[in-house]
């Protein structure tokens, strides 16, 4: 699979690809490393289609299914992430949304510059790498104001590796990535896609599962997690495997402290190492909101 390709869509809208929830990195190592894909261990090479499998598996009840596994709390999360970064405040922006197929946090930030600050310039590319999920929020996109309009593009392409002449040097001022960096193979090689694209002051903000310190809840959240969400996959989509890949790959997910300091080895200046500094905690951690400043 090539690292950007564009396919056809519509009423002259391209669509160019990259993975929320989903993005990973092809490795032409040759020396057998290895990689997690939840809890088993796969070759690096491997990982890129066995995420592409899922993500065409639940493409189309992603949203449902995410409403039944976490009571519809997920647009309370994704709401307080695009509202602690107050697009349009300060003028129009160009966002970048990466593992953003299904279009969510797109029109959450188109709307939050309308409403809050009548703007209609702001912009966002969303990037996935997943055909089917992009083909998702290209079809949410049909039903609002934004379709057809200059304010939002679709594109395929890896997280990992963005075409630097598709996907300029300094040329964005906000890069958003919500439940998918965990998916990838390589998080630094995408954090460094995330600085090389951001302009000089711009932010970098990740919506990610994250470690519940609370003994008793972590406890309880493990219970639901490990039991409810693939049932209810099973129900919902007909597929428990790739519903508890999701679980798992929570848990393989690097701690609040150990990713934020990975945010800073790709260059970012964050906060403390603290829940309200460098990254805030929702629900008890259950998720996180990371932020870090290009300098």
């Amino acid at each position: 699979m090539q690292a950007t390709r564009s396919i056809r869509l519509p009423r002259k809208l391209s669509v160019c690809r990259l993975i929320h929830n989903h993005h990973i990195l092809r490795s032409s190592d040759p020396a057998g490393r290895t990689t997690s894909f939840g809890f088993r261990t796969v070759p690096e090479e491997s990982k890129e289609s066995l995420v592409k499998g899922v993500f065409d598996s639940v493409a189309s009840k992603y949203d449902l299914m995410n409403d039944a596994s976490s009571l519809g709390v997920h647009r309370l999360w994704k709401d307080s992430f695009v509202d602690t970064l107050k697009p349009g405040r300060k003028g129009p922006l160009r966002c970048i949304d990466v593992a953003g197929g299904t279009g969510d946090i797109a029109l959450r930030i188109l709307d939050h510059a309308r409403e809050n600050y009548a703007d209609r310039e702001t912009t966002v590319d969303i990037v996935d790498i997943n055909a089917q999920m992009l083909k998702e929020g290209f079809m949410r996109f049909k039903k609002t104001m934004y379709h057809n309009t200059p304010q939002v593009s679709f594109h395929e392409a890896n997280a990992q590796e963005l075409t630097a002449s598709q996907f300029k040097n300094d040329s964005y001022d906000l890069y958003t990535i919500a439940f998918g960096i965990r998916n990838c193979t390589s998080i630094p090689a995408v954090l460094s896609e995330a600085y090389r694209v951001l302009k000089p002051g711009a932010t970098f903000a990740c919506l990610e599962f994250s470690k519940v310190n609370n003994p008793l809840l972590s406890t309880l959240y493990d219970q639901y997690s490990f039991t409810v969400i693939p049932l209810l996959g099973t129900i919902l989509a007909g597929d428990r495997n790739s519903y508890q890949y999701l679980v798992e790959s929570i848990r393989k997910f690097p701690s609040q402290p150990d990713f934020a300091q990975m945010i800073r080895d790709a260059g970012f200046s964050t906060g403390g190492d603290f829940d309200g500094g460098a990254w805030t905690e929702l629900w008890g951690g259950i998720a996180s909101i990371h932020t870090g400043v290009k300098i």
